[in-house]
């Protein structure tokens, strides 16, 4: 075949390559490089004689133009040559350390299912864990070029990983709040439907007073699921609507209180602040900050809610409870789903271990930042801090 053919057959070759690549799913830069990568060894080979080309001979790239070509690429590349990493693009030597260049790529890979892929012959894909941290998941693939060098490509998949275990444990963690009183609720009903038992009046009562509780309790939780859901759902959208926070913080306080508990909950605020927010979002923020101040605060003792001039145009949503506090090591985990310093004690007032978090995604929605401080023996502060309108991006 002719130089000009030639290189057209394989420009062709290297395009339907590329779409093969990026249709199963390899990424457009590294598809873009392997095809650039064949065209240049169409030019770059320097045969002794023009049959050489279509020969079994190996061919020689022009090492200085592979490393300008992968160096930049953000995904991990190796070119590995009888077992050895010939060369490492910058993001692998940031993975796997500089000293993986020139080293065995056995004992640099450590793993079983990817050694074995090295002793293999066609393009391969393995998922390894442990390459970096004890709970890093990567895929590694395997890419022949030439007779006796390989490209293996490293694709971090440890984010999914990570993402899809923390969805098993919150399944997990709902399906057993979920079956607790629902199993509480299916004994007595079981009692009540039994002709042989015949519990008296009194205690007919009383079950049925159980019943209503755990229902309850389950109602809820999926409110607070469902809540949760949204807030996710709506997280990457900031809200534009502006509102005055005042009047908006006083009347949730008063909500989250409820008819019977209004007088042990004080409101402040020196002047008006106007953010951009979502109205119903904060307004949950605060009934839930007030009752978990009024449900785990000391009972003789209130709960006060002030608002204040916050650095850079801001402002500080404060909610401060003056209760037994929270040991500091439970401090970090609060707004993690279902988590409980006292669970309880939290089930047993109606909590359903759901309302930090809750709070967290809106404000995190909100551009805001959320701090709680806790001392054991004096109480709880929960401080919200939010841009305020002259802040916003108009």
């Amino acid at each position: 075949m002719s130089g000009p053919g030639r290189i057209m057959a394989g420009a062709l070759a290297a395009l339907v390559g590329m779409i093969f690549m990026v249709a199963s799913g390899a990424g457009f830069e590294l598809a873009l490089a392997i095809g650039v990568l064949w065209l240049a060894s169409l030019f770059l080979v320097q045969p002794s004689n023009p049959d050489d080309i279509l020969s079994d001979d190996d061919h020689h790239f022009d090492d200085e133009a592979i490393e300008h070509l992968l160096e930049p690429l953000s995904t991990p590349l190796l070119f590995v040559e009888h077992m050895r990493v010939t060369r490492a693009n910058a993001a692998a030597r940031e993975v796997l350390g500089a000293h993986i260049v020139g080293q065995d790529a056995r004992v640099a890979l450590r793993h079983p299912e990817a050694i074995a892929m090295l002793h293999g012959e066609d393009e391969q894909e393995v998922r390894i864990q442990g390459l970096v941290s004890p709970r890093s998941v990567w895929d590694l693939r395997r890419r022949p070029v030439g007779r006796d060098r390989i490209l293996l490509e490293l694709v971090n998949r440890s984010s999914e990983a990570d993402l899809s275990r923390a969805h098993t444990d919150f399944v997990a963690n709902a399906s057993h709040e979920l079956r607790t009183p629902l199993s509480s609720i299916l004994g007595y009903v079981e009692i009540l439907a039994d002709p042989e038992a015949q519990p008296d009046e009194e205690k007919r009562f009383k079950f049925l007073a159980v019943i209503e509780r755990e229902a309850r309790r389950m109602q809820s939780l999926v409110s607070d699921l469902m809540s949760l859901s949204r807030v996710e759902a709506s997280k990457h959208e900031r809200p534009a609507k502006p509102i005055d926070l005042g009047p908006l913080v006083q009347r949730a306080a008063r909500d989250g209180a409820g008819p019977d508990r209004q007088d042990r909950v004080t409101f402040r605020s020196p002047r008006d602040f106007t953010v951009l927010g979502d109205p119903e979002q904060l307004e949950q923020v605060v009934r839930n900050l007030v009752e978990n101040g009024l449900k785990y605060g000391d009972a003789e003792k209130g709960v006060s809610v002030t608002l204040s001039p916050g650095p850079r145009d801001s402002v500080i949503l404060a909610v401060e409870d003056r209760g037994p506090g929270i040991a500091p090591e439970h401090v970090p985990h609060l707004t993690r789903r279902f988590y409980r310093t006292d669970p309880g004690r939290s089930r047993a007032s109606g909590g359903t271990g759901l309302g930090l978090a809750i709070v967290k995604h809106i404000v995190e929605r909100h551009q805001g930042r959320l701090d709680i401080d806790s001392v054991l023996g004096e109480g709880t502060t929960v401080r919200i801090r939010l841009p305020t309108i002259d802040a916003s991006p108009t």
